[in-house]
């Protein structure tokens, strides 16, 4: 199978409020005679199509009439990165550390629960076959980047069975810094997650989650984070459509 994995970093200084964000596109081929092999070529891939938004976003109404920050999203070549199957199966990695476990992953669990008012979630066991991982780990080293970050997102596309048709997929893994503490572990999340649900970009208003750095005080998911996922959700993709 050829995976494409795609990722998006976010370095983030804590304790100086700081981040730095940049993207890179990083090849990753494994061999299974029993997969579909994807071709990086988009013509070789699902024509863009829009879905139906599912109905947490298509009943969302903004009172406040917030706007949103669509425009710093970015469509890589395979569509928005929005999911068709729901619900969205969510793994919570538990740390090493026995004394901090219970505490990191009532953290963790509790931002799966803010984002699952507006798509489906639901919290599996395994890791295997899980949409979207959470992993207590530091996000793995890249070349050039010397700096502690607090979080990363990454995905890969594969080819997926459903019944008798095989469609484009991606799947999700997120890195959480175990050197984090206090607020900024769900904060962390929070922000991730977002890029997990298909919000790949970032505000340029400090009162959204998905702002581009880290803050002081940590927003709640804002009506404009709703917003844009709910425009994201909108847009043709060729995920999810048959190979």
């Amino acid at each position: 199978m050829r995976l494409w994995k795609v990722t998006r970093k976010l370095r983030l200084l804590a304790s100086a409020g700081l981040a730095l964000c940049c993207f890179s596109l990083i090849i990753l081929t494994q061999v299974n005679a029993a997969a579909v092999s994807l071709a990086p070529l988009a013509n070789n891939w699902p024509a863009p199509q829009v879905r139906a938004l599912p109905p947490t976003l298509a009943n969302w109404q903004d009172s406040t009439a917030s706007g949103d920050y669509f425009d710093r999203v970015k469509e890589p070549k395979v569509g928005h990165l929005l999911w068709s199957k729901f619900p969205i199966l969510v793994y919570v990695e538990r740390p090493v550390d026995a004394k901090k476990s219970e505490e990191w992953v009532g953290a963790v669990l509790g931002v799966v629960r803010e984002w699952a008012v507006y798509l489906p979630l639901q919290v599996v066991d395994s890791s295997e076959g899980a949409d979207i991982r959470i992993l207590c780990q530091a996000p793995p080293l890249r070349q050039g980047l010397l700096r502690s970050r607090s979080g990363e997102s990454t995905y890969e596309l594969y080819a997926r069975v459903d019944g008798d048709k095989t469609v484009l997929s991606h799947r999700f893994s997120v890195y959480l810094n175990p050197n984090q503490v206090g607020k900024y572990v769900p904060a962390t999340a929070r922000h991730e997650l977002g890029h997990a649900l298909g919000i790949w970009g970032h505000s340029l208003l400090e009162t959204d989650v998905l702002y581009f750095s880290q803050v002081r005080n940590p927003p709640a998911i804002s009506a404009r984070d709703v917003n844009t996922l709910k425009r994201i959700y909108q847009q043709p993709t060729r995920l999810g459509w048959e190979l």
